[in-house]
C-alpha cells in the first residue's frame, strides 16, 4: 500500500482504499474475451425500471438548476413510506457517502467503534480515518453477529456500533429478537448505525425493525437505491433518524449531496414502478434459490441468503477462492473472492439473469473439473 508523506493526515496511512470488483471492460480487454458476465458487485440486472428511466431522461433538461424541490419531494415520499416525517430523512450520494458522513459526525480521535470482522469493509476504514479505535468482532459460525460479544466489548469509550443487516458478504440476517434485545441494552450514549442496503430482498418477517427505535434510541438506518431499485450508477442513498441527527448530518454533508437525475429516478420508481419492481424481486429470489440448489449439487455449502447474492463455501478438495475466482475470470465470469474478509474458501456470487447464471454454472463446472 502507498505510504503518504507527513503533509497528509496521519490516519490516511492506516486506511485501506475500497477495492471494487473488476469491470466487464477490464476483463474483456485483459483476457481478449467476447463475452463477460459480471456477478461480483451485487447489481440489479433488470433495472432501471420504465418510469424511473424516463424520469431520469426528462430531468436532463433541468440540470442547470440545483435540485431544491427535488430533495423536498423525495424526502416526503420516503417519510410516508416509513411512517415518519420529512425531518427524519436525509439523502446522500449512495450508502458509501452516507457512511462516510456519519463517521465525520460522530467519531473523535480515540473513540471506540465496534464492527463485525466479516462485514462491509468501509465501516472500518472511515472509522479509522477519523481516528477511531476499531474493535472487530468475528461473526458466529452460522454467520450471525455475535451480539453477546458486542455487548461485552461496549465500554465508556464506545461511541458507535456498525451493523449490516442483511450482512455483506455473507447475505445472512441476524435473528430479529436477538438484535432487538441487544438494542434495548445498548447504553443511551452509544449510536447504532444500521446498514440495510439489501433489506428489500429479505423476508421482512425475519428482519429486526430498527425504524421503531428512532426517537427512542440513538439509531440511524441507512438504505440505498443501488440494489433493489437498480440505480447503482446514479449514486443515491438515504438515512432515517431523529431530527437532531438529521440536522447534524445535513450540517456535515455538502450542500445538494446528490443530483437531480438520481432523485428523479428514485421518486418515479417509488411512485410508479412498484409492480415491475415486485416482479423483478420474485424473479431474483427464484433464481437465487435455483443458484443455491445448483451450487449444492456441485458440493458447495451455501449460507441462507436474504439478499441478491449468495455466499458459498467451496467443495472439499477444491482450490482456494482466489484460484477459483481467477480461473473464472479468464473464462469471462466475474465473481467475488471472499479472502479479504477472512474467508479464503468462500466466494460471493450476484444473482444475475437466468442466462448469466447458466453461463456462470457451466464455466464453474468446467473450472472445478480442470483444477
Amino acid at each position: 500500500m502507498t505510504k503518504f508523506d507527513s503533509t497528509f493526515r496521519n490516519e490516511v496511512n492506516i486506511t485501506q482504499p475500497y477495492i471494487q470488483g473488476e469491470t466487464e471492460d477490464e476483463v474483456r480487454r485483459k483476457y481478449h474475451l467476447d463475452k463477460v458476465v459480471k456477478l461480483g458487485s451485487n447489481e440489479n440486472p433488470y433495472a432501471p425500471y420504465y418510469h424511473s428511466k424516463n424520469a431520469m431522461i426528462r430531468s436532463i433538461s433541468t440540470l442547470n438548476r440545483y435540485p431544491e424541490d427535488d430533495f423536498v419531494n423525495l424526502k416526503q415520499l420516503l417519510a410516508d413510506e416509513n411512517d415518519l416525517k420529512p425531518e427524519n430523512v436525509a439523502l446522500g450520494s449512495g450508502a458509501g457517502n452516507i457512511i462516510e458522513t456519519i463517521s465525520k459526525m460522530f467519531i473523535n480521535e480515540g473513540d471506540e467503534v465496534l464492527i463485525a470482522k466479516q462485514s462491509y469493509r468501509l465501516y472500518r476504514e472511515v472509522s479509522k480515518l477519523m481516528g477511531g479505535k476499531v474493535i472487530e468482532i468475528p461473526l458466529t459460525d452460522d454467520y450471525q453477529f455475535d451480539l453477546e460479544e458486542f455487548q461485552h466489548k461496549i465500554t465508556d469509550k464506545t461511541k458507535l456500533i456498525w451493523i449490516c443487516n442483511p450482512n455483506n458478504p455473507t447475505g445472512t440476517v441476524t435473528d430479529a429478537s436477538k438484535l432487538e434485545a441487544f438494542m434495548d441494552q445498548v447504553p443511551d450514549d452509544v449510536w447504532v448505525i444500521v446498514d440495510e442496503a439489501y433489506a428489500q430482498f429479505a423476508n421482512h418477517l425475519s428482519l429486526a425493525n430498527f425504524v421503531r427505535y428512532i426517537g427512542r434510541k440513538r439509531v440511524m438506518v441507512v438504505r440505498t437505491f443501488s440494489k433493489f431499485y437498480g440505480l447503482a450508477g446514479a449514486r443515491l442513498g438515504y438515512v432515517l433518524a431523529d431530527p437532531e441527527a438529521i440536522q447534524a448530518y445535513d450540517t456535515v454533508t455538502e450542500p445538494f449531496n446528490t443530483n437531480r437525475t438520481a432523485i428523479a429516478g428514485a421518486a418515479a420508481a417509488i411512485q410508479f414502478d412498484q409492480a415491475q419492481i415486485e416482479g423483478t424481486r420474485k424473479k431474483i429470489l427464484g433464481d437465487r434459490e435455483g443458484l443455491i440448489e445448483s451450487l449444492g449439487l456441485l458440493g458447495f455449502s451455501v449460507a441462507p441468503s436474504q439478499t441478491n447474492f449468495v455466499f458459498a463455501k467451496l467443495p472439499d478438495g477444491a482450490p482456494n477462492a482466489t484460484t477459483i475466482a481467477d480461473a473464472l475470470m479468464k473464462q469471462g465470469v466475474i465473481i467475488r473472492d471472499c479472502t479479504p474478509w477472512g474467508y479464503p474458501d468462500h466466494i460471493r456470487v450476484t444473482v444475475g439473469t437466468h442466462k448469466e447464471l447458466e453461463f456462470f454454472l457451466s464455466k464453474l463446472t468446467a473450472v472445478l473439473s480442470n483444477l
